[in-house]
Parts: structure tokens; C-alpha cells; sequence
């Protein structure tokens, strides 16, 4: 189903324009007023990273003439095997300001407007406020949900994309454009529970499937801006990059959806940390009063060196994250272990009846879910280490390698 155009042509396009973008002149779909279009379109783009930086990049060389960004981070050297918008010397800098330089290197002719601001409840309409198109690049539940929301209240379509390890997705959520047409909620009514899905900083991303989701986006984006085409509205796109396999998948509007049904129960923008969680209550309640910092755990490890007390420590990422840095006397014992029940067999050995339990993890949100499994065995003194082995490279040695 194809829908009109998003945005009204241009006035013209100047001699360097139509040579710069004579490859798009020549389609018979897209043509001058297509191009016109582009010229005249404001997309914003949510996040310069994975999914960011090809959508900026293909975008502005696609000659949309005004990209926002809205970014707040800034490079980390682990962005570079994904987000190729940035470069090594970029290491250390805005994201946004490192994404505007690369944009014009690619086409000076893109006006590029920065939002160096974390997208809050308080400056998301002011921010969606005058764009044509958002491209939603972010990596967590809470800000996808208040994008969506956002989006829909404001009466603007978006371009929405996943991606984690091997497996990305696609959609475009336009409820605004057709009366059958699904909001995210409509996806996915629910976050998941919290813990149960990694994020790309805990289960890994492959590379290269960034640009593979993030192309189609820009697809759709194109698509939506010069109303050719038929747009992934009401669609799920799936990709599976190891069996290089691509499905399609109906969405239907629901109609007890909570934003666009027929009674909707979201009003306005809600506390979208709440909704979606960190961790689960059970976690939280079991971390209150049981999370020791690293520097904490830095002298109970010399204490137990000195024979003064005894403890198991217990690191429960996986093994190929154990292999990239770890906590001295630590023993790997994954999260899924102790879901399954099969640790808690373990732990009465590596106890002795008596050791306390010291768990931790990457950044503190895994051992916070499985210090209440372990506490709901009988370990009343088990403890977490609050920030994990992220804090501890930070705080206490630097000369292991972060991820």
C-alpha cells in the first residue's frame, strides 16, 4: 500500500545538485520531484551509533536536506566495530559533533542540526517538533516506548529498527496515516521483563548487521518522503544474518492498544523507566542494602588472601565475556545456571555451608537478578557488586581491557 508523500518538492535544485544526485534523477520513481522532495524533507535521527551512523551517512548523501541528530554520548573506542560514522580520532568526542563532520564530508550540502541533549520526557516534543520523519536508532525499551509515543502524539511517522547479535528488525509506525495503520505498542503491548533481553553492551552485535538494518530504514525513510513505494507499514521486517534469510510479517493494529485503540488508556507521556524496569522488583528488593562497591570487594579479596575471611566469588556473565577480563578469584558460573536450578546445586560445595556469596557481573543488573534467586535458596548474606567488572577495570585496574 503506498502512501502520499510526506513532504512538498522543493522550489529547485541548483546545477551541483543535479549532478550530485543525477543517479536518483535518472529512476523514473524517484526523478526531480522525488529529489525535490528529499531537498525539502527534516528527518531526525535518534542516536549516532549502530543503527545511526549508516542511516546519518545514506541519508545525507541521499540528499535529505536537513538531518537532525539527537545524541548525547560520546565515542567509545568499542563503538568503532559497528557505528562507522566515527573514526579513531574521534575517540573521546561528542557523537553528534564527530556524525555532523562526517555528514559533510559526505554532502556539505545537508544542514545538520545537533540535539547534544539524553531524550527525556521534558524535551521530547520540543525535539520532534518540525521534522517530517524521526529514524529511531535507540538501543533500550523505555526511550523506544516514549519515542513512540512521542511520535504519535505529535502526529509523525517513524522508521523503527532492532538489532542484537545476529538478528535485526524493521517496521514503520504511521498510525497517523491510515486508520488500520499499528503504533509499537501495537508490536509489542509490554517491554519483556526485565533481565530477560541483553542489551548489544551484554549479548554482543554483529557489525556489519548495523548497516544491513540500518540501510533498510533509510529504505523506508526514502519511501515515506516521496511517497513511492510500498512502505513497511503494518510489516515486520526480520533478518537473520547467519542463515542470510529475510521474513516478512504481518501487523495489525490492535484495537485494545493502550495509545491508539479504541480506548486508550495513554493519555499523555508516562515514567517510561517504571514501565520497562532495569531490573525486576525481586531484584531490586534483594540489592537494597546487599550491593558492596568494588572497592569494597578489593579489600575483602586482600582479606581473604591474608586468611582473615572467606567468601566464594561468583561471576555469572558468559564465558566468552569471562575470557576478555575478569576479577581475580573469581569463579564463572552464568546467570542461565542459576535460572535453571543447576547452580543452586553447586553452591552448597563451593560453600562449604558457610561462605558468603559475592556475585557480580558486568555492570551490576544480571547479579542483581540472580542475588534474589540465590537470597529465595537460603543465602540470606549473599551480596552484588554494584557497577561490576566494568567498575572494577574503571576504579581498580585499568590495565585490563573494557568491552
Amino acid at each position: 500500500m503506498s502512501f502520499p508523500a510526506l513532504v512538498e518538492p522543493a522550489a529547485e535544485l541548483t546545477t551541483e545538485e543535479v549532478r550530485r544526485y543525477s543517479r536518483h534523477l535518472i529512476i523514473p520513481d524517484v526523478g526531480m520531484t522525488g529529489q525535490k522532495r528529499l531537498k525539502n524533507a527534516k528527518v531526525l535521527v535518534i542516536g549516532a551509533g549502530g543503527l545511526g551512523s549508516p542511516a546519518l551517512l545514506y541519508l545525507a548523501a541521499a540528499g535529505v536536506g536537513t538531518l537532525g541528530i539527537a545524541e548525547f554520548d560520546e565515542v567509545d573506542e568499542s563503538n568503532l566495530q559497528r557505528q562507522v560514522i566515527h573514526g579513531q580520532s574521534d575517540v573521546g568526542r561528542s557523537k553528534a559533533v564527530s556524525a555532523k563532520e562526517s555528514i559533510l564530508e559526505v554532502n556539505p550540502l545537508v544542514n545538520v542540526v545537533l540535539h547534544e541533549e539524553r531524550l527525556d520526557n521534558d524535551n521530547v516534543f520540543s525535539v520532534f517538533e518540525g521534522y517530517d520523519l524521526i529514524v529511531d536508532g535507540t538501543d533500550n525499551f523505555a526511550t523506544r516506548y516514549m519515542v513512540n509515543d512521542a511520535a504519535y502524539f505529535l502526529k509523525i511517522p517513524y522508521v523503527w529498527g532492532s538489532i542484537y547479535r545476529f538478528d535485526g528488525q524493521a517496521s514503520v509506525f504511521a498510525p497517523t496515516l491510515a486508520d488500520d495503520a499499528p503504533c509499537y505498542r501495537c508490536l509489542y503491548p509490554e517491554p519483556p521483563p526485565p533481565g530477560m533481553v541483553p542489551s548489544c553492551a551484554e549479548g554482543g552485535v554483529l557489525g556489519v548487521l548495523c548497516a544491513s538494518i540500518g540501510s533498510i530504514q533509510v529504505n523506508e525513510a526514502i519511501k515515506l518522503l516521496t511517497g513511492i513505494g510500498d512502505p513497511l507499514v503494518g510489516k515486520l521486517m526480520i533478518y537473520d544474518a547467519l542463515e542470510m534469510e529475510y521474513r516478512k510479517l504481518k501487523v495489525r493494529k490492535d484495537p485494545n492498544c493502550a495509545l491508539c485503540g479504541e480506548n486508550p488508556t495513554v493519555s499523555g507521556l508516562i515514567d517510561y523507566d517504571a514501565f520497562c524496569g532495569a531490573v525486576s522488583e525481586e531484584a531490586a528488593d534483594a540489592a537494597a542494602g546487599s550491593t558492596i562497591s568494588v572497592s569494597t570487594l578489593e579489600g575483602m579479596l586482600k582479606e581473604r588472601e591474608e586468611g582473615a575471611r572467606d567468601f566464594v566469588l561468583i561471576d555469572v556473565r558468559e564465558p566468552n565475556e569471562f575470557e576478555i577480563n575478569k576479577i581475580p578469584g573469581s569463579v564463572l558460573i552464568p546467570k542461565g545456571e542459576f535460572l535453571n536450578g543447576k547452580a543452586l546445586e553447586q553452591l552448597p560445595e563451593l560453600t562449604g555451608g558457610d561462605k558468603q556469596v559475592v556475585l557480580h557481573c558486568k555492570s551490576g543488573v544480571r547479579s542483581a537478578e540472580v542475588l534474589a534467586v540465590v537470597k529465595g535458596a537460603g543465602y540470606g548474606d549473599a551480596v552484588h557488586v554494584g557497577g561490576g567488572v566494568v567498575a572494577w577495570v574503571n576504579q581498580i585496574d585499568p590495565s585490563q581491557p573494557s568491552y
